[in-house]
């Protein structure tokens, strides 16, 4: 009976357990970010910006082509409904052009901004923690990185390789951007390393990997997020330079050929008064850009622990506790 007893108990906690780590799972990861990016109001914006280039991407798979003579030329905006934007001196759509350029353009910040701060990340972090040998390799491999020049660096492979894929192009114009953070994410985990928690995680023998994925790499997450936002930003204005120079193959759409022909074809800054042809795009240059910085800056708030406990937890406090909920709160939206 004894042992009969002793198994059901092991069993039941084992049962417990699971659903404890599911539970914990749903509100360490789901809920509580969420809640926190909810109540940001620069999460909201940057988000519904971003959506909005997202649709444009969906709405690509259907909308018409851009192509000559589809359209009376050089149109101005909101002149007729079958070109809302207006027209290109070869009359070709505006809107289309804008729409069909946004797939290649965020796949290019996609894989550009991950790959970027996740080289700079699995380097920075290994470099700062392990130290001593690697970290003299490593630092010394991101040296010589960041000392050559990254746009004149990626105009020669854009010329030797001419690139079409755009997520191809996204981790070219990103090459040797990871560099630089690397080196910062480095510093920081110098420091980290030698917290009491993580001491405490070696003393208890941890594993390398279960340290830094648990202990280092959630304290730099601020951080990384902030940087993923500004290599994605680098991505966006990189691209669009090279292709309004010409040096990346014009077979993909993108904002910066539609600059390079309002400026050449149209004269949109000489008095030709096509000036329209060059602010719309632009305007879908700028949105992109302030839809990342505003959801790295609202996305901060998320990896801060006391925040997200206090504001995620809110429903189920006691009234004794309605004056931290407040000042969590109001946190959060400042």
């Amino acid at each position: 009976m004894g042992g009969e007893f002793s198994f059901e108990t092991t069993s039941s906690d084992v049962e417990v357990t699971w659903g404890e780590r599911l539970r914990d799972f749903y509100e360490e990861f789901i809920y509580k970010p969420g809640v926190v990016a909810w109540n940001d109001r620069r999460t909201k914006i940057g988000g519904a910006i971003l959506t909005v280039y997202v649709v444009m991407a969906i709405a690509s798979l259907f909308y018409r082509q851009p192509t000559s003579n589809q359209a009376a030329r050089g149109l101005h905006p909101f002149t007729i409904w079958s070109a809302p934007l207006g027209s290109t001196a070869s009359g070709e759509d505006v809107l289309a052009m804008v729409i069909h350029a946004t797939p290649s353009m965020l796949i290019m910040i996609a894989t550009g901004g991950v790959f970027a701060t996740g080289v700079a990340v699995v380097i920075g972090t290994v470099a700062g923690y392990k130290g001593g040998l690697i970290d003299r390799g490593l630092t010394s491999f991101s040296d010589v990185m960041m000392s050559i020049p990254g746009l004149p660096l990626v105009m020669v492979l854009a010329v030797v390789f001419e690139p079409t894929n755009p997520a191809i192009i996204g981790v070219l114009i990103t090459v040797n951007y990871w560099a630089g953070l690397a080196r910062a994410i480095r510093s920081q985990v110098l420091t980290l390393r030698e917290n009491s928690y993580v001491e405490a995680s070696r003393t208890m023998g941890a594993s390398t990997p279960r340290i830094l994925f648990k202990d280092i790499i959630p304290n730099l997450m601020p951080y990384v997020l902030v940087n993923f936002a500004n290599a994605a930003r680098y991505v966006v204005f990189t691209s669009v330079g090279l292709y309004y120079l010409g040096i990346l193959p014009t077979s993909v759409a993108n904002w910066g050929l539609q600059l390079n022909n309002a400026y050449k074809q149209a004269g949109a800054l000489v008095g030709t008064g096509a000036l329209y042809q060059l602010v719309i795009p632009m305007l879908a240059i700028m949105g992109i850009a302030l839809a990342l910085i505003l959801l790295s800056q609202g996305l901060d708030r998320v990896f801060n622990p006391r925040v997200r406990t206090r504001l995620a937890g809110g429903s189920e406090s006691t009234a004794s506790e309605t004056g931290d909920e407040t000042t969590a709160s109001n946190e959060v939206m400042t």
